[in-house]
């Protein structure tokens, strides 16, 4: 039964390295590789990704927690962003996630600031009881990634 964990571990490592040098060409700039102390990273896949020019980052032993603002931020935009778009190739992939940065960072409510945003970088509106819209102003809609999501904010009318 060892023999066969110990084969299955190589396999899994053979695979783990080989999908790096798929990944990491060594044109793209990337710099370090951060990863857990997970069986299939072993000291030959690290030397074969120093060999490669990325330097390896490990997480801190026994802290499973290291890494949860990382995943959550790829979580979020899977779940609001890519889970409902194909990419035609690297750079309409840059161009999906500027543009769903810009919209997470500036237009999108955040659970943690109450009804807050972020980055406003417009003034705060006057807080008002119930649900009217000022006689001067009007409702704008900025639609986000053809329509995936969308930004509502007030405009003077110009009169």
């Amino acid at each position: 039964m060892p023999k066969l964990f110990s084969r299955d571990c190589k396999v899994k490592r053979l695979r783990t390295l080989q999908q790096f040098r798929e990944c990491i060409c060594g044109d793209e700039g990337y710099r370090f590789l951060i990863h857990d102390r997970d069986h299939i990273y072993s000291r030959e896949l690290d030397a074969s990704l120093k060999s490669l020019g990325v330097s390896v980052l490990k997480t801190p032993y026994k802290c499973p927690q290291a890494n949860a603002f990382c995943e959550r931020l790829i979580g979020s935009a899977r779940r609001e962003c890519l889970d409902f778009m194909i990419p035609f190739n690297e750079a309409h992939i840059r161009q999906i996630l500027n543009s769903w940065t810009s919209h997470y960072n500036r237009g999108r409510p955040h659970s943690s600031l109450g009804p807050g945003i972020p980055d406003r970088s417009f003034p705060k509106a006057e807080v008002q009881t119930g649900h009217s819209i000022p006689k001067n102003r009007r409702i704008v809609v900025t639609s986000i990634l053809g329509g995936l999501h969308h930004e509502y904010g007030l405009e003077e009318i110009a009169a």
